[in-house]
């Protein structure tokens, strides 16, 4: 049926919400946007004057959605190359949705986008509505086709699992900074005792090159291993610009809530390493360097100015 155009309007204005539930569903942008589309061609197709309420209606088709890519992502994942990572969004995405409260901004924070497939996929639904979205849990429990009950269970179950996982903590932006830059010295400083000295004793670096470009398949773990790989990596030497594939330029910015450092070589994002800051030290590394998942970051970045990098790889 064709749309009118007050239904048109109603599903763009809907638009950001569902692109921000359906990132921190899949962790992928260019797949949240593809569920989103394929959220608009439902509502095309469906009789909308019968919906009595379309925000409900067009959360519960998105999030069908994400359950049915969630389910055969878990079956991809298993032959993907190395580690996997999700899609880093920069600082001033609109897709990283609502920032309000330390709650929503965790919930799109890299680290929780990656403890984040350890859930189950309803787990994955009742966390992000819930957290994220404030949803009640008696909408949540009709989006998932389950009871109140069963949907808080699932929530709790998720938050718990989540806060094994890591260490609640936020670092305001100044700090958090001076920390990215300490620690950037201290990299560049040929020594590895500096960078030890920044870093909690079980910290650990996760690389994504899915195959495309070198990483690790496993992660660096321990102060004194991350320490060792990271003065490798950031000491300007012949083979880092090799492997490279030039001069690279490192910016200290943020992504995902995080700082992080963004690496660009002739223009285009080459890596965005996201740093985990507790009040212990750093106690994370995750760098995505996967080329199929960083279009979306080169764009972005590409479309506006960051002055000059705080440190150059020659």
């Amino acid at each position: 049926m064709a749309l009118t155009g007050d239904q048109v309007d109603l599903f763009e204005a809907s638009i950001p919400r569902l692109k921000a539930i359906a990132y921190r569903l899949l962790g992928s942008a260019s797949d949240a946007e593809d569920a989103v589309q394929d959220t608009f061609l439902r509502w095309q197709s469906a009789d909308a004057d019968r919906v009595e309420v379309p925000e409900a209606w067009l959360t519960k088709v998105l999030t069908n959605l994400c359950l049915n890519q969630l389910t055969s992502a878990r079956a991809r994942r298993e032959t993907y190359v190395g580690q996997w990572l999700p899609e880093p969004l920069l600082a001033g995405d609109p897709m990283l949705g609502p920032a309000d409260t330390f709650e929503q901004r965790e919930s799109v924070s890299y680290a929780v986008l990656a403890l984040m497939e350890r859930l189950s996929p309803n787990e994955r639904v009742a966390y992000v509505l819930r957290e994220a979205f404030a949803y009640p849990h008696g909408r949540i429990a009709e989006i998932l086709d389950t009871t109140e009950s069963a949907s808080q269970q699932l929530y709790h179950r998720a938050k718990k699992h989540i806060a094994d996982g890591r260490t609640r903590t936020e670092i305001d932006e100044a700090a958090a900074r001076r920390i990215v830059e300490e620690f950037l010295t201290a990299a560049t400083s040929g020594r590895t005792e500096p960078l030890v000295r920044l870093l909690t004793a079980d910290a650990v670096a996760i690389g994504d090159g899915g195959g495309k470009v070198p990483a690790r398949a496993k992660p660096f773990e321990g102060a004194a291993a991350v320490a060792t790989f990271m003065r490798s990596l950031f000491t300007p030497n012949q083979a880092a610009r090799r492997l490279l594939g030039g001069t690279a330029e490192v910016h200290v910015s943020y992504a995902n809530g995080l700082p992080a450092l963004v690496i660009i070589v002739d223009g285009r994002v080459i890596g965005v390493m996201c740093l985990e800051i507790t009040a212990d030290g750093i106690a994370a590394f995750r760098n995505q360097a996967n080329p199929d998942k960083l279009d979306r970051a080169t764009r972005q970045w590409a479309a506006t100015d960051h002055g000059e990098p705080t440190l150059r790889i020659h």
